[in-house]
């Protein structure tokens, strides 16, 4: 079912980011184009927390929405959530914003809750209130349908989830998309975690069609090789070509 947002907000805090930093999410935008019409819902995912995985999600969405793709980002870091805070997103008429728990624990319809932004064709669905254990709301009936919802209404939807290796929610959401953006530290995430959380996502429906590697200082070391060469051969194969041999996305250190 169609539908238009009933509320606007500002994004306040938007960083202006280096060059380098970037040219590389515009290339990680410009290859997500690639995977084709039929995969509109992605989840931005990490194994543990502090990889850059909600500055990924808040990136890619802003250069789709900057670039005419009609594109909503969906808190779904119910458990800590910092997106109104750390974006400063706040309601043209300063009304009190509504988010992704609120709308779920309800029977309101979505209109009341996705925010027209400022940032070229982008929404938001912001979460507000932590809440310690959502599962009832992730496995209920109505995220399954306002997925279908969005998917209705947008190009893309990107879904801001929590750690893989912290809570069973990211496999739960991801059993909804139509794929995942797997976000890696570079230097620091273990490659055994990393070959779980992708056995994880695989286990739930949630094939990895990405994977960036934040933090990068340069694409030439040994340790982005060995990921690239692992990731780019065993699950960008016949699929995923496009990635090329390397199979990943490197940016610099995320902004303060």
């Amino acid at each position: 079912m169609e539908f238009t947002p009933k509320n606007r907000a500002t994004v306040q805090n938007m960083p202006k980011l280096p060059y380098a930093v970037e040219e590389a999410l515009n290339r990680l935008r410009v290859n997500v184009s690639f995977l084709g019409s039929k995969v509109k819902k992605i989840m931005v995912i990490s194994s543990a927390p502090d990889e850059g995985k909600s500055f990924v999600a808040m990136q890619l969405w802003r250069q789709m929405a900057e670039a005419g793709s009609k594109s909503i980002l969906v808190d779904m870091d119910l458990r800590k959530s910092v997106m109104v805070d750390k974006y400063q997103v706040v309601r043209e008429d300063n009304g009190k914003i509504l988010g992704t728990s609120d709308y779920l624990a309800s029977d309101d319809t979505l209109d009341k809750y996705v925010l027209r932004t400022n940032i070229g064709a982008g929404d938001l669905l912001p979460n507000k209130e932590n809440i310690i254990n959502p599962s009832m709301l992730l496995e209920g009936q109505k995220l399954a349908s306002t997925f279908e919802e969005l998917d209705e209404n947008y190009r893309y939807t990107f879904i801001d989830a929590p750690p893989l290796n912290l809570v069973s929610d990211g496999e739960k959401i991801g059993s909804l998309c139509d794929g995942a953006l797997l976000v890696v530290r570079a230097g620091e995430t273990p490659k055994a975690m990393v070959r779980n959380s992708i056995r994880q996502l695989e286990r739930a429906g949630c094939p990895v069609v990405g994977i960036a590697l934040s933090r990068a200082k340069g694409a030439a070391s040994g340790y982005y090789h060995k990921y690239g060469n692992y990731y780019g051969k065993s699950y960008y194969g016949k699929g995923y070509g496009y990635y090329g041999k390397q199979g990943y996305y490197g940016y610099g250190t995320e902004p303060k």
